[in-house]
């Protein structure tokens, strides 16, 4: 199933306490251009197929990245590419934007994602124990 736009925004800017959906919106790119990067094949595709389309283009394009990040480096990331961002800030804007991300993967296909990425991602999706 796939998440209206109106919808996912809602539920990043709920979890990430954003003042307004411009926020939330923000967030979800820069997250989603980087976890892009990690995922190959059909989980990425699977994934973006669950999103609504603006954000499903960004997962299926996104940044580069050379290696694999580890959440924290991730963390790191994501904080630069916010403006005004600090990892404390950021850590919150991963979190909002992966476990709506989580929510509508379902876990089937979360167990795919996870296994593509770094130890810890589990943590950051709101998934403990699922990676």
């Amino acid at each position: 199933m796939t998440l209206r736009q109106e919808s996912f925004l809602e539920h990043v800017r709920e979890r990430g306490g954003y003042p307004g959906s411009r926020e939330a919106d923000r967030a979800a790119r820069v997250v989603l251009a980087l976890l892009g990067a990690h995922l190959i094949g059909s989980e990425r595709a699977e994934l973006a197929a669950r999103l609504p389309e603006t954000y499903a283009l960004i997962l299926l394009n996104p940044l580069q990245s050379a290696e694999p990040l580890s959440p924290e480096r991730f963390i790191r990331a994501t904080a630069a590419w916010i403006d005004g961002a600090t990892e404390t800030t950021a850590t919150w804007d991963v979190s909002a934007v992966l476990s709506t991300v989580a929510d509508a993967a379902g876990q089937d296909l979360m167990k795919r994602v996870l296994f593509q990425l770094p130890t810890g991602y589990d943590l950051l999706f709101g998934r403990p124990g699922e990676g």
